[in-house]
């Protein structure tokens, strides 16, 4: 299936071709293939056609050219760009919508939400409230595209064209994000989601792991569960499994194939989901884990924060109950998976950033660092 760019590298581009052209800066001509959106399966390329295009860096050292579908000088003499994001073939809410971006000369970098792009409201989210809905994945690649222009500073302005009603299908009004939707993106880049191919690749990562003479393994959600994990444990790639919302398949097939211990590390907005025994952690498909993570918070004795996310319960507590929390919850976790599987489990409580809230560690097959915890 074909990848595409997230909303994040998309402003990135946007933002990076408004500058060039606040530079005097020309954009790189390219021959590019357009495709055309199949909704019974991969899309169809076409013939490529030459357009006018930026080269970023991505967060993993990569680089990558994106199109740019338009720019114009503001009235002020500022510079937009626009770029149509292409989702590939992920099911993707803001696959064709156009991304942009205005740019104005500022001594450091500032971000604005423009039309269709949301502010945050409420606390617990990766932006404090009062903020424009530009994660920091996103506004790191922004700079990074800027910085190579040898820009120490812009205010750079996001909108997305039709963000306001696009976003009244997501669950941004539920999080306190109004106004629009999130720019979103920790890789710059939108792998497509099947859950056939998911559950293949989990099975032959398991299949890999085996032959390698692993009998333990580390399940992850994705790239900060894993990051985390090589914090505890020196991981050979082999011995990680990326498992995305597919927690059940994953357990069944490390059981069915022989692992006699697991490992689980994940944010803890995933993870308690497992708690309360849903093993499909998909938003759409599992109910919000922060009424549960809150009255755990009150069965320990302390305060849980009216805040609508898991990471603003943990934010909002001392360091010291936040370790406690993870205890405590990582063993709820750790029951949970051991009854599903029959396996002997571990659970590593993950930070946004690839850090470590705390653990339930009882196998013996893992230990942390002193001074790993967050």
């Amino acid at each position: 299936m074909r990848s595409g760019f997230t909303t994040g590298a998309c402003a990135a581009a946007a933002a990076s071709a408004a500058a060039r052209r606040m530079l005097g800066l020309d954009l790189e001509i390219r021959a590019f293939p357009a495709w055309t959106r199949n909704p019974s399966g991969p899309d169809h390329p076409q013939e490529p056609m030459e357009m006018p295009g930026v080269e970023l860096p991505f967060p993993d050292g990569s680089r990558h050219w994106l199109p740019i579908a338009w720019t114009r000088q503001d009235e002020d003499g500022t510079w937009s760009a626009g770029v149509i994001k292409d989702a590939g073939d992920d099911p993707d809410i803001t696959h064709g919508a156009t991304i942009e971006a205005r740019v104005a000369p500022a001594e450091d970098f500032l971000f604005r939400a423009g039309e269709g792009v949301g502010t945050v409201t409420l606390p617990g989210l990766q932006i404090p409230p009062g903020e424009a809905a530009i994660n920091p994945g996103p506004r790191a690649m922004i700079r990074a595209a800027l910085e190579e222009l040898d820009l120490d500073g812009a205010l750079v302005t996001v909108g997305i064209e039709g963000g306001r009603a696009l976003a009244e299908r997501t669950f941004n009004p539920r999080l306190g994000v109004v106004g629009g939707l999130s720019i979103l993106g920790t890789a710059g880049i939108v792998r497509p989601f099947s859950l056939a191919a998911i559950r293949a690749t989990i099975e032959a990562s398991l299949d890999v792991a085996r032959a390698a003479g692993f009998d333990t393994a580390c399940l992850v959600p994705g790239h900060l569960g894993e990051k985390a994990a090589r914090q505890l444990h020196p991981f050979p790639q082999a011995q990680l499994i990326e498992v995305s919302n597919e927690w059940g398949p994953a357990l069944d097939a490390a059981a069915a194939k022989g692992f006699r211990a697991l490992l689980l590390s994940g944010h803890p907005g995933k993870l308690a989901k497992l708690a309360e025994g849903h093993f499909d952690t998909h938003s759409s498909r599992s109910p919000s884990p922060v009424p549960g993570v809150a009255a755990l918070i009150r069965e320990l004795g302390y305060d849980a924060a009216e805040v609508p996310t898991v990471e603003g319960l943990f934010q909002a507590l001392p360091i010291a109950a936040r370790h406690r929390l993870s205890a405590v919850l990582g063993a709820r976790i750790a029951a949970q998976a051991t009854r599903r599987c029959g396996l002997p489990c571990d659970v590593l409580l993950t930070t946004m950033d690839g850090g470590c809230y705390g653990q339930h560690l009882a196998t013996g097959h893992w230990s942390l660092p002193t001074g790993a915890l967050s």
